[in-house]
């Protein structure tokens, strides 16, 4: 059977030689909604994400994944900032719309993505069509800005327009506790943001269809019932917020009952 994902592997993104994998549907018309996808903490781990990127393709995506080191001099920034400019540049070459980009990231991943969201001089005035943090700690220092999303969030000028925000956390992460997502969707949701939580019974691992391994310090692939749950309602997230992003030019706010375009609320499962 025909592989329904098709895999450019290896591709150099900045002059330092750090690399990325795309991720797009073998069959999708052009123009097809982007996610650039960061992973966390450990230096070069795109390999990680491989699971969700290719999940999230089959469903019509095109996914870029970077590498990216927050061990550099500057935390990874430049890193993070180049991958953005790529996306812009190539991703039509790989039939995807670069003026409809969604940023997505992983722990520390997240944690960028969600300053990136927050603070539009983090990438130079550049701010995504919307979010999606996925099992991310907001209350610590973001590689991108060197302060926490929530303390942004509490700063930010009202001129600043909201974006769409998802969030996913597993319930069951030891690493990243699930409060710290459900801490910034309340505070999304209290300055207007149209914004919605989904939490899900897994681990930190899990929420990308992984398992750490102790022994490689690293997480991998994994057919565990909770990852595969977990995993793949986090790649249904992230074809949703790309949908949305894709048309959504002027997000609406949130109502006062907190459900605007679909977002505003929490779910489990």
């Amino acid at each position: 059977m025909t592989e329904a994902v098709v895999v450019t592997g290896g591709l150099v993104y900045e002059a330092g030689g750090q690399r990325l994998d795309v991720y797009r549907p073998r069959t999708a018309p052009t123009a097809s909604p982007v996610v650039l996808l960061w992973h966390g903490r450990g230096p070069d781990e795109r390999d990680v994400l491989a699971a969700l990127a290719r999940a999230a393709a089959a469903s019509g995506v095109v996914c870029f994944v970077p590498d990216w080191r927050p061990d550099a001099h500057d935390g990874g920034r430049s890193h993070l900032s180049e991958s953005v400019l790529f996306v812009q540049r190539y991703g039509a070459d790989f039939g995807g719309d670069s003026a409809r980009i969604v940023l997505a990231g992983w722990s520390l991943g997240g944690k960028a993505a969600m300053a990136a969201a927050l603070k539009p001089s983090a990438l130079e005035g550049w701010r995504p069509r919307a979010v999606v943090g996925i099992a991310g700690g907001y209350t610590g220092p973001a590689p991108l800005t060197g302060r926490a999303p929530i303390d942004e969030l509490t700063g930010t000028e009202e001129s600043v327009p909201a974006i769409p925000v998802w969030l996913i956390h597993g319930t069951a992460d030891p690493v990243v506790d699930v409060e710290q997502s459900r801490r910034l969707h309340a505070a999304l949701r209290h300055r207007g943001w149209p914004t919605s939580l989904h939490e899900t019974d897994t681990d930190h691992a899990g929420v990308i269809m992984t398992e750490y391994d102790p022994v490689h310090h690293r997480c991998r692939p994994s057919d565990a019932d909770h990852a595969v749950r977990g995993g793949n309602r986090t790649a249904q997230l992230l074809v949703r917020a790309a949908n949305t992003g894709a048309s959504a030019r002027q997000p609406r706010r949130a109502s006062p009952k907190g459900r605007a375009a679909g977002l505003g609320s929490v779910s489990t499962a």
